[in-house]
């Protein structure tokens, strides 16, 4: 592949977390402005060259960086403000939509201690999320705002409520709009601890580990919804609202489609477990409405499940199936690979969808990096940096600690190949003097037409360490 060059040129400096980079045109204004969300509750926007407040919710956000009430995790934390989109008639009706983990809802978590498969012990294999109104770690928002023509935001009512069994896994940038249906799309991940341990993510009656469809165009006239986990706990109205696209994801930073003559190329990422990042691109989809999964479930009957998008996970993580890893012994610069879930990974080998291209944890190929977590997925139709036109741009949070210190994030390319073979992947070279800071890319984004792309950039992994941030506009 092509090997790109390109600068980074910094546009706001000194901000929090940054989770979600989009651009949208303000009613009654002319300009498409680049907003920023940021974990611990703030939405920005870029103003001729000055940073103003469209909105803080920071009071609504869940405490970021404390777990099981008192207990500390040094500061990481996977849940605040992850999602935000504009309708796509945002500059006349001024809706926008917020995903974020709610203030106040602090549980104990789903399981007492971290987890990991024991393919020796099937009851480790099978386990169940039981008491799930006593037993899960947060609850999830999704809900429909409003921009007056005063320019005041204000909350209209409430999508979704979802109970999140861990902290980890709800997935970033999760809120998008689809340019075929209209449609706002929902990214859920697994729900975390790792391994996925209820298998959520394969269950089609779990809202976790899924691709939904939200038809805002429908009023439920349910402006509080119950908090659930299960498509079938929802009230009927709300069901007849919801599709699902796709199952079997891990945690997904959002949804991509790219114009490809009549038809979108939608690209998403599968967040890895321990060796493999990989996305996946699609194009034909038979979404199915949530309506039809409830009776099926409810009638013990087999789905048609042709064209219905399956990832694998958690029987397959990327190209793989699913490994546990122990160190060797005899020689601890080895690891012994052991399959966490071989029934699973039998069940789901046909169905699933290979992915368009993976990156490993550990690469000793010239010219590749190993990775760590994959944080943003984007198309790309500019004409600016002529060698990415057409592409799909992704970013990993840290290049492996051995290779590179200190700590920098890695920005990357690849394409969808005519023969639909699995593609290769470059890193895209960049001129940018971060010093002697650490430099975690996390998050990506783009404008509303493609043609400049936008990275976010932290010092810290933890979120509680505040206004470490700085986005840059990727330029040629």
């Amino acid at each position: 592949m092509i090997k790109v060059k390109v600068n980074l040129r910094p546009l706001v400096r000194k901000i929090n977390l940054p989770t979600v980079l989009k651009t949208a045109a303000l009613p009654g204004d002319s300009v498409e402005r680049l907003f920023i969300a940021t974990q611990v509750g703030e939405i920005f926007y870029l103003g001729n060259s000055s940073l103003k407040t469209f909105l803080d919710i920071r009071p609504r956000i869940i405490k970021l960086g404390t777990f099981e009430p008192g207990v500390s995790r040094g500061g990481y934390d996977e849940r605040g403000l992850i999602g935000l989109a504009f309708h796509p008639q945002f500059y006349y009706n001024g809706l926008f939509y917020l995903h974020y983990s709610v203030a106040g809802t602090q549980g104990p978590s789903a399981l007492p201690e971290q987890f990991k498969p024991n393919p020796c012990d099937p009851k480790s294999l099978s386990l169940k999320w039981l008491n799930r109104e006593t037993l899960y770690d947060h609850i999830d928002t999704i809900e429909e705002w409003v921009l007056h023509s005063s320019g005041q935001p204000q909350k209209r009512r409430t999508l979704l409520n979802l109970r999140r069994p861990f902290f980890n896994h709800n997935g970033v940038n999760s809120l998008n709009f689809s340019p075929e249906t209209g449609k706002l799309i929902l990214t859920t991940g697994d729900g975390g601890a790792g391994y996925d341990p209820f298998n959520l993510s394969q269950d089609n009656m779990e809202i976790a580990g899924k691709i939904i469809e939200i038809d805002i165009a429908k009023d439920t006239f349910i402006y509080n919804p119950p908090v659930v986990t299960r498509f079938n706990e929802l009230p009927a109205p709300i069901q007849e609202t919801l599709t699902v696209i796709a199952k079997g994801v891990r945690n997904i930073p959002g949804i991509s489609f790219q114009r490809f003559y009549n038809q979108y190329i939608k690209y998403v990422g599968n967040v890895g477990q321990d060796l493999v990042e990989s996305i996946y691109s699609f194009i034909h989809y038979n979404p199915i409405p949530v309506t039809q999964l409830v009776q099926a479930s409810s009638m013990k009957s087999e789905l048609n499940q042709e064209e219905f998008i399956n990832f694998g996970w958690r029987g397959w993580e990327g190209p793989f199936p699913t490994s546990t890893i122990k160190k060797c012994p005899t020689n601890q610069a080895l690891d012994e690979k052991t399959i966490a879930y071989y029934d699973e990974a039998i069940k789901t080998s046909v169905r699933r969808l290979q992915p368009l291209t993976s990156y490993f944890h550990k690469d000793p190929r010239p010219n590749k990096f190993g990775g760590t977590a994959l944080t943003g997925v984007q198309a790309y139709m500019g004409n600016g940096i002529r060698d990415l036109t057409g592409s799909v741009v992704f970013t990993d949070l840290a290049r492996d600690k051995e290779s590179h210190s200190p700590v920098q994030g890695v920005l990357a390319y690849s394409r969808v190949r005519a023969d639909n073979k699995l593609s290769d992947f470059s890193i895209i070279e960049t001129n940018y003097n971060f010093g002697s800071q650490s430099s975690y890319y996390v998050s990506l984004g783009t404008n509303m037409d493609q043609t400049i792309l936008y990275l976010g950039v932290y010092s810290s992994m933890k979120v509680t360490d505040f206004n470490q941030g700085t986005i840059f506009e990727v330029t040629p």
